[in-house]
């Protein structure tokens, strides 16, 4: 047995993310390009990784950071995902959200704010005792 930590995972979500990662989205494609390869500070990211019940676009686990792209369809469903973003968070994870056209039209600004929440993230919320 591997010594990492074992996740509860039902069968049908894994296919389910199985399947998602056979058939990306453009943009879906376009950041994966950008975040693959450890791109990122040396920080390793997943697509369509599943959180608890829900499958996330992207996911660096390290850093418990889940990004979701938006397309249109979306704005449809603000309740629903306005509740997966709440479960996820409830986790442990931070959940940014970007918009499919973002990814597609404005990917430079898009890796900056990914970068800035990760960075954001690694600083310590307490001061450690010697800093007192």
């Amino acid at each position: 047995m591997s010594t990492r930590r074992a996740r509860k995972i039902d069968g049908v979500t894994l296919e389910r993310a199985r399947g998602m990662r056979a058939e990306p989205t453009r943009a879906e494609r376009r950041l994966w390009f950008l975040l693959r390869g450890r791109q990122f500070e040396a920080f390793k990211f997943r697509r369509q990784y599943p959180i608890g019940r829900f499958i996330v676009d992207f996911c660096c686990a390290r850093s418990k950071l889940a990004i979701e792209l938006d397309g249109g369809q979306h704005s449809e469903t603000k309740d629903y995902d306005a509740v997966r973003t709440e479960a996820i968070e409830r986790l442990g994870f931070t959940v940014i959200r970007f918009w499919n056209h973002q990814v597609l039209e404005n990917s430079e600004s898009l890796v900056e704010e990914i970068l800035r929440v990760m960075r954001e993230q690694r600083r310590p919320s307490k001061p450690s005792p010697a800093q007192l």
